[in-house]
């Protein structure tokens, strides 16, 4: 297991477009040394098919080895956990996690997550972030925004969630995608008060 001192850093994926965004952030938390609690829905899966070339297992055991091996962490370092899996420690307000990443987030998950349903560990997990008053960061993917949309995010930031679209700046005159990826992933990692130099700074 990790011997890191650090509170995890809970990450899950829905199945909106930008699956590079949470494979990124995820590859950083790790070289942060930073325990990382994972939870990638089917649509996730499905959508991590499509946009990489990337073969990630279904099971969490191998969900989680895989990972392990792709970014070099440590043994225990990234806990993978299932929809239904109920007993993972996320589950509860009594699990060590202060902060939670929904990266990419859907408008479904933002909507179930804003009317509290808790249908699977995913909402579970961002309604015991609400509740206990920590740190939820929703990286909402989806243009335009309906009335819908707006309305569960301002819902969801009234009950002091952080609305953060993936929407890239481009004053740092990205030269590739990776550029305009990191530019996200920074401003979530500096949410996060995580060290990273991923991309100059305004005004540097």
């Amino acid at each position: 297991m990790t011997d890191n001192k650090q509170t995890p850093v809970i990450l899950a994926l829905t199945g909106a477009s930008g699956v590079q965004y949470a494979l990124r952030l995820l590859q950083c938390l790790v070289e942060a040394g930073s325990p990382v609690y994972l939870m990638v829905s089917k649509a996730a899966q499905i959508v991590l098919s499509m946009e990489t070339d990337l073969k990630v297992p279904a099971k969490s055991a191998e969900m989680a080895r895989f990972f392990t091996e792709l970014y070099k962490a440590k043994e225990g370092q990234i806990e993978v956990f299932s929809q239904e899996q109920w007993t993972a420690p996320v589950a509860s307000g009594s699990h060590k996690a202060m902060s939670m990443v929904v990266c990419p987030c859907t408008t479904g998950t933002l909507a179930a997550i804003a009317n509290g349903n808790s249908d699977n560990l995913l909402e579970r997990a961002a309604d015991v972030m609400l509740k206990e008053k920590r740190q939820l960061i929703m990286v909402v993917r989806e243009t335009p925004f309906s009335n819908i949309h707006l309305e569960n995010m301002l819902r969801l930031s009234q009950a002091g969630a952080t609305i953060m679209p993936a929407n890239p700046g481009f004053y740092h005159n990205p030269k590739n995608l990776d550029e305009i990826i990191d530019f996200m992933v920074s401003r979530i990692l500096d949410h996060l008060k995580v060290e990273n130099k991923l991309q100059p700074r305004w005004g540097e």
